[in-house]
């Protein structure tokens, strides 16, 4: 490894460290490759970790047997590249951001006449638009509060009718659709709805005067809405009185951290206030590298948000390479950008007020449920505790209408948005799981892999998952789950039936009763039960198709030929009069290709 280390190539790029078993350990970028992978090591008197670094490097470069390189052209995609393989791969000492979703902003476009206040994900760059954010919490229910308590435009198909409407006559629009409203007094209502997005207290004062309205009135359930709206405006914001005197636009990034989580707060300032807040946890598996997170945070936020407004950003913590992230969203935003760790001053307040919070939101992350998920992580001896999880099943019947589902737990609950339905054509119980899970790796690059799977199933499918994450590389963790055999059959009875948990080569009984089994039961549950809901969705399709074709003659035992050989009903429509003769008879094909007409 000296040598290769010595041969390096003076070119930006990246790296991978791989322990003696090939395992991926760890990947880095680098503006010059020679330069930075040999100061990870002492040569003298032979190849040892640089024990100045921090103990997560030490112990990450005890265990490397190995490494390997990539060259690109430039320090840029060097970055873009090292962030792809990480999100992909999941290396085993590599910072892990678990969320990188995006935040929505309220914007107003002031080349539009008598023009509304609307929230969007897309950042349009246009000098007519004026964008509110981002918002990690509350945007839809501050923009339902502005167009209560200010008369603005409604509806965009207000302005197309002549006559005004009903929310004219309870004073929620001035009715420019009618009247000869003045640009000065629709930009009154528009300089109104400002100040109440820019100062989300003075916002709740009003929905909490509407509130006890509705509780005098005994409008209980409306009054419940508001009171529900108001707390979830409040949370998007902080109890603070900075407020500069000077119209300054900061972005804060800060860092606290424990044994097992990380906590990024980051808090928006615009025109000296604070408008918003948001945060993100970290799953630490090895300690922390501080520098690691910062920059991460860093790109992997403006990568995906692209700001309308670009402004500095101040940091609590110093870190090594912020020239390099400068230089990288300097050429992703098109402006340059300073990142800034004060040490005294205004600025110093605003980076010590994201730590308190950083601390705060990391305090609050002790619940009986991260309890569980710990102690799930010690018992099956996992590499990262299961924040999110994906479960997997098929469903078929006698071979037809064959699926497979992905469920996905996050967050503490499941995240129905993110749950997957597959048309499988594989026959086989053990060939339609390995259908269903390479088509899930090869969406590793849009979709990044969570910290554990769970296989419906036993040892023989647990190791063909196993199989495919280690073919791909991605440290991945695989459990299964099958019901206890009882003279070869499935023991189902209710209450009773004793569910083997399969993890490492081991095979693990619990108590019936064990909130830790409960909690994997509860993922393979719901994924049958997705599973079983797909498949009979898809039945009752084919069986219109079936009909349809047994309409015109053909039989059900001709369809079921069809449906082995072809396995779709679109694949049947699809095939041409000669292929359909091949299994079934010239006459019939032409009968089948005559009801598709």
């Amino acid at each position: 490894m000296i040598n290769k280390i010595k041969n390096l190539p003076n070119s930006a790029g990246v790296y991978q460290y791989f322990d003696k078993n090939g395992k991926l350990l760890y990947v880095g970028k680098a503006k010059n490759l020679k330069n930075r992978v040999k100061s990870y090591w002492t040569f003298t008197p032979t190849l040892k970790a640089n024990l100045k670094l921090t103990s997560h490097i030490v112990r990450m470069l005890e265990q490397t047997e190995n490494f390997d390189y990539i060259v690109v052209k430039s320090e840029n995609d060097a970055l873009i590249l090292e962030n792809s393989l990480i999100k992909q791969l999941k290396p085993k000492y590599n910072i892990l951001l678990r969320d990188d979703k995006t935040y929505p902003y309220i914007y107003f476009d002031k080349s539009v006449k008598f023009g509304r206040f609307d929230i969007t994900r897309k950042v349009i760059k246009s000098g007519d638009i004026e964008y509110f954010g981002p918002f990690a919490l509350g945007a839809r229910d501050i923009l339902e509060s502005i167009y209560e308590v200010c008369m603005l435009v409604q509806k965009k198909s207000c302005l197309n009718g002549k006559k005004a409407c009903l929310y004219y006559q309870i004073k929620k629009c001035l009715a420019p659709c009618e009247f000869n409203i003045t640009d000065e007094q629709y930009d009154k209502e528009v300089q109104k709805a400002r100040k109440f997005i820019q100062n989300k207290k003075s916002l709740v004062k009003k929905i909490e005067e509407k509130m006890l309205f509705y509780a005098e009135t005994l409008r209980f359930e409306e009054a419940a809405e508001l009171r529900d709206r108001a707390n979830r405006i409040l949370k998007s914001s902080l109890n603070s009185e900075i407020d500069f005197a000077k119209s300054e636009n900061f972005d804060i990034f800060a860092l606290d951290y424990n044994e097992l989580e990380a906590s990024i707060y980051r808090i928006f300032m615009r025109d000296g206030k604070i408008v918003s807040t948001s945060y993100d946890f970290i799953q630490l598996k090895n300690g922390i590298d501080i520098d690691e997170v910062y920059e991460r945070a860093i790109v992997e936020f403006y990568t995906k948000h692209r700001p309308p407004i670009v402004v500095d950003i101040l940091v609590a913590d110093d870190f090594i390479e912020k020239s390099f992230i400068e230089q990288y969203l300097h050429e992703l935003l098109g402006k340059k950008i300073k990142i800034i760790n004060p040490k005294r001053g205004e600025k110093k307040s605003l980076t010590s007020l994201a730590k308190l919070n950083a601390s705060l939101t990391l305090k609050d992350r002790s619940t009986p449920k991260l309890k569980l998920k710990q102690e799930i992580r010690e018992l099956l001896e996992l590499e990262n505790t299961p924040f999110r999880v994906e479960c997997f099943d098929n469903s078929h019947m006698s071979g037809r209408s064959t699926v497979g589902a992905m469920v996905v737990y996050d967050e503490d609950t499941f995240i129905k948005s993110d749950y997957r339905n597959y048309i499988l054509e594989s026959k086989d119980e053990y060939s339609q799981m390995r259908e269903l899970l390479i088509r899930r790796v090869e969406s590793f690059e849009k979709n990044p892999p969570p910290d554990l799977w769970v296989i419906d199933g036993g040892k023989t499918l647990r190791s063909l998952a196993l199989d495919i994450i280690n073919s791909s590389g991605v440290n991945l963790d695989v459990i299964g789950i099958s019901k206890e055999k009882i003279d070869k059959r499935s023991n189902r009875s209710k209450g009773g039936a004793n569910d083997i948990l399969h993890f490492d080569g081991k095979e693990l009984k619990l108590s019936v009763d064990d909130k830790r089994l409960h909690f994997i039961q509860n993922l393979r549950d719901e994924a049958h039960n997705h599973a079983i809901q797909f498949h009979r969705k898809r039945k009752l399709n084919e069986d219109k198709e079936s009909k349809l074709l047994n309409s015109y003659g053909i039989s059900e035992a001709k369809v079921k030929k069809l449906i082995l050989h072809f396995g779709t009903f679109q694949a049947i429509k699809d095939a041409n009069i000669d292929e359909i003769s091949s299994i079934l008879n010239h006459v019939d094909a032409l009968a089948l290709k005559k009801s598709y007409k």
